[in-house]
This record gives C-alpha cells, structure tokens and sequence, in this order.
C-alpha cells in the first residue's frame, strides 16, 4: 500500500465564485496530519500541466485529456463537486484511475435550501417580494394568485434522483407532513425517509400525482436534457418544479413554454445550462419562476465538510481500505 512520503497530491480547483476555490488551511491542516505528503496547492490552472505530470492523486473538478495524459502516476482523481459528468470520458472510464465524488458534502446545505424554496412556492413569497419593492400591501392580491397560497402539509413531494441530497430533502420534508415518492435507477436500494421509490419507468405515472417536483438526478448521457415538453404536460396545473441539480437535465426552453402557458403553477431553479445565465435567457423573465444563483450548496461548513471527507479518504488510501463515494465508471455517479 502507498505511503505518504511516496504520495503526491494536486489541489486545484479555480472558479470565479471564490468559495469553491480550495483554501489554503487544507494544505496546512493536510500537512499537520501528513507531513511526508507532497501537496501542491495551486490557485490557478497555469501550473498544473506540469504539477499533474508525477502526481498520485488529482482533487478538483476536471482534467482536461492532454492533463490526464500526461498524468502517468496518477491513481485517484477525488472530484470536489457531487457531479462528475465533466470526468466521465472514455480515457478516464477505460483507465484504472479510481473516481471518488463530494455528493454527501453538499446534502445538508442543499436539502435545507430545496425546503427553503418549496416553501417560498407554496406561501406566493416572491409575489410577495415583488409586491414590496412597489411598496404595495397585496394581502388580497396574493390571495387571488393561482394556485393561492397553501399549507405543504399533506402535499405529495415526488423527487426524481433519490439519491444522498434526495434522501435528506425526503427527511425534512417528512418533517413537515409531506408525502415523500422517491424516483431512482434501483428503487430497491436507499429508501429510507420516503412513502415510497419507484423506477424511473414510473416517472410519468409519478409526475401525474406531483404537488412539487424537485430534480436532483447526475448529469449523464442518459439524463441529458431529459426532462422536456412531455414531462411538464405529465405534471398538473397546480404544481410546482424545482431544479437543484443540473441545468443540462432540463429542455429551457420547454420550461419557459409550461411557465408562459400555465401548464405548471410555477418553478425554481438553482442551476442553469450556462452559468452564469446570459442576459439574453428567457428565463429571467418567466412568469413565476424563482431563480437562486447556485447557492443550493453553499455554507459555511463547505470547506470543513470537503476536508473531513477527504481526510477520511486519505486515510483509507494509505492504509488499504476502500475509499468512500467511489464513482462507478460506467454508470456514471
């Protein structure tokens, strides 16, 4: 098994958000905890081309094909995101290069943030909202909206990728009285805190019963812009859609259409195909269409939370044991 004073680790991840730039405490605490470990840090893309080159082990989020080429030793690549479509290339999957993901780092943050826009839907807030800064008491206005303003207490909940965000938006919304129908690949494993899973074959039949729809499904090739037209047509008038996963899972354009022609009773998002959204998108200006800026993971315990779970994963490495989150190549999460 490898030691740490043989081991070399890349950190490089670079955004313009600088939360999700790696802090330079992990170094200091990575190397408080190995001291024989080669750590590069790198604030930057200009130096990895050549820091990859003997690396061991990549954290980020993506390597380009000429990277992972050149990166001969390399034996791990932990993503620094719960989404791995970026890394799911054929020179990656046919390597023996091991692929670890974040998706438990975010759950907390992004399951709090999917009730928090539940509710801002089902109490009309952005009506609200909007009403304010014209300085207007809509109490009768609001009312009149469609659907009015409701108790989510008895709604049916259906989110589509049940996975570890899934589960812990499930718990919580459980919490409030909603019932919880859970669509995934294999409904037979991690059911907990849901009435029920189904198989994605059910998803239309599912859709149908929908009060909210939250998508939290991985970005493959098989969910690509997957949810269009025919599954907005499937949902009722009454219900609304949130999106905190991937704005390539969703047909845009589809989206505004069930919006302007009242097909759904309003939307979220968090996440857009293009980021930030252009000026242009049609999108900003969607009837009943709530829109965060991808801050569904965002919290102060990001950096903590990434550290501890790659500190645990460190750890297993050099010690032989299976690492945890281990991606499965051909699946693609």
């Amino acid at each position: 098994m490898p030691s740490p004073a043989e081991t070399k680790i890349v950190l490089c991840i670079w955004h313009q958000f600088d939360l999700w730039r790696v802090p330079e405490w992990v170094e200091r605490d990575l190397r408080a905890r190995f001291p024989e470990l080669r750590i590069a840090r790198l604030p930057d893309y200009t130096r990895l081309d050549e820091e990859i080159v003997d690396a061991d082990i990549f954290a980020g989020f993506s390597l380009k094909p000429e990277q992972f080429a050149r990166a001969r030793k390399l034996k791990w690549i932990h993503c620094l995101a719960a989404g791995v479509n970026q890394l799911m290339r054929d020179d990656i999957r046919a390597s023996s290069v091991v692929i670890t993901n974040s998706r438990h780092v975010h759950a907390v943050a992004m399951a709090e943030h999917t009730l928090g826009l539940v509710l801002a839907l089902a109490r009309r807030l952005p009506s609200a909202v909007r009403y304010q800064a014209q300085r207007h008491w809509a109490q009768q206005e609001i009312w009149d909206e469609q659907p009015r303003p409701m108790e989510i207490s008895g709604r049916t909940l259906v989110i589509v990728g049940y996975g570890a965000i899934g589960q812990e938006i499930a718990k919580r919304a459980r919490a409030c009285g909603m019932r919880v129908v859970g669509v995934k690949r294999d409904p037979a494993r991690g059911a907990e805190h849901a009435d029920r899973v189904v198989a994605a074959g059910e998803l239309a039949a599912v859709l149908a019963e929908a009060d909210f729809v939250v998508l939290a499904v991985p970005v493959t090739p098989a969910t690509d812009h997957f949810l269009g037209r025919a599954q907005f047509a499937a949902m009722k008038p009454t219900a609304y859609f949130i999106n905190i996963s991937r704005g390539a899972l969703v047909d845009s354009d589809a989206l505004v259409a069930a919006l302007r022609e009242h097909r759904i009773a309003g939307a979220a998002i968090d996440v857009a195909e293009v980021e930030p959204l252009p000026l242009e998108s049609q999108l900003w200006v969607a009837p009943n269409l709530l829109i965060t800026p991808h801050l569904a993971g965002v919290s102060e315990r990001l950096w903590p939370n990434h550290f501890a779970l790659l500190l645990e994963n460190l750890e297993r490495y050099f010690s032989g044991r299976e690492l945890l989150n281990v991606v499965g190549k051909q699946r693609g999460y």
